[in-house]
């Protein structure tokens, strides 16, 4: 069972599924996502904004290219595309994220989930593993 089943996500969809937009489109009762994390836009973007919901948000926090899109599915969806990268947070913002992190591991609702762990010698293993990644399950750690 995948991680995100196993912490109480109701739906898993696999993206590599050729059938994968329908299926999220049957499980919203045809109303699509209010809400898409998007990690690859330059692939996905497009399938986002057919997804979404009217008045959804599509946060983009991954990308590794361009991408041609209509802008009438924005103005049809009357949806926010927006993009986000951590590097532009405020000492302030990492301070109120570090927070709400705490404050979920203590409670319970955010569990971290440790994949593959490496001794200090095989760093240069974890560094190949991480470039290489084929769907990793979980952080991978070096452990000191």
């Amino acid at each position: 069972m995948s991680i995100v089943k196993v912490n109480r996500c109701d739906f898993v969809f696999n993206h590599k599924s050729d059938n994968y937009t329908q299926q999220i489109m049957d499980a919203t009762k045809g109303e699509g996502p209010d809400l898409i994390i998007e990690m690859l836009a330059n692939v996905n973007l497009d399938k986002d904004l057919n997804m979404i919901k009217k008045k959804g948000r599509i946060v983009i926090v991954g990308n590794r290219g361009t991408i041609e899109i209509n802008p009438r599915l924005t103005m049809a969806k009357e949806c926010i595309v927006t993009g986000i990268v951590l590097m532009n947070s405020t000492p302030d913002d990492w301070k109120e994220m570090n927070a709400s992190i705490q404050t979920g591991m203590q409670n319970g609702w955010v569990k971290p989930h440790i994949g593959q762990e490496y001794r200090l010698n095989q760093s240069a293993l974890a560094h190949k593993d991480v470039i290489n990644n084929l769907g990793a399950q979980g952080k991978n750690v070096i452990k000191l």
